[in-house]
């Protein structure tokens, strides 16, 4: 069993690439579920549309928001999988929370790490799968869809965002694989299933 986070800025393609990985994994006959943060569960989704909608939300209201969510999640989701000994996919994780709350944000990063692991006990992904890409790049990727209010959020607090991402895979090497996301979709794909296949 793999508890597995994709990770990076909006438009990096981690949605496709959970599409590919589960394949892969659906394939292989490997159990497996898929969630996403914020959401997953029933109030998380709830929690999820408030996060995404409301721009007066303050930085510390924002950062309580998402670790209620999280804590449903650990919950009803990804502790009920683990004792099954299903393997998780997850868009998103705590590392987005100390990129967006901590370095987007500018929340003291101690707090929200403290905050993090009040809610996850011992429970932390095997690997982190970043997507990285220019905040340029993918903010250009996303311009057709309906923005959300992190969207719209000015370019240099997704270049901190993408720093908060690079910061925490370079602090933990062996729980992060960093992939450049501008590659193309099939080569991030095999990538990806070249190194989750070691944890099954």
């Amino acid at each position: 069993m793999a508890f597995i986070v994709f990770e990076g800025g909006d438009g990096s393609g981690k949605s496709t690439q959970i599409k590919r990985l589960s394949g892969r994994l659906l394939r292989r006959e490997h159990p497996y579920i898929i969630t996403r943060e914020p959401g997953g569960t029933p109030l998380g989704e709830q929690l999820r549309k408030i996060l995404k909608t409301r721009t007066d939300l303050s930085p510390l209201g924002e950062l309580l928001l998402f670790v209620a969510a999280r804590q449903q999640l650990l919950t009803q989701i990804i502790e009920p999988a683990i004792r099954s000994g299903k393997n998780i996919i997850s868009d998103r994780f705590t590392a987005s929370t100390i990129a967006y709350q901590g370095y987007g944000r500018g929340l003291d990063i101690a707090n929200i790490v403290s905050l993090n692991k009040l809610v996850t006990g011992e429970i932390e992904p095997d690997l982190n799968i970043l997507l990285d890409l220019e905040p340029e790049v993918a903010l250009s990727r996303i311009s057709e869809r309906k923005k959300d209010s992190f969207d719209n959020s000015e370019l240099s607090f997704h270049k901190r965002v993408r720093q908060g991402f690079i910061d925490q895979a370079q602090s933990n090497k062996s729980k992060w694989l960093v992939l450049d996301a501008s590659l193309p979709t099939q080569q991030l794909s095999i990538e990806i299933w070249h190194k989750v296949k070691t944890l099954l």
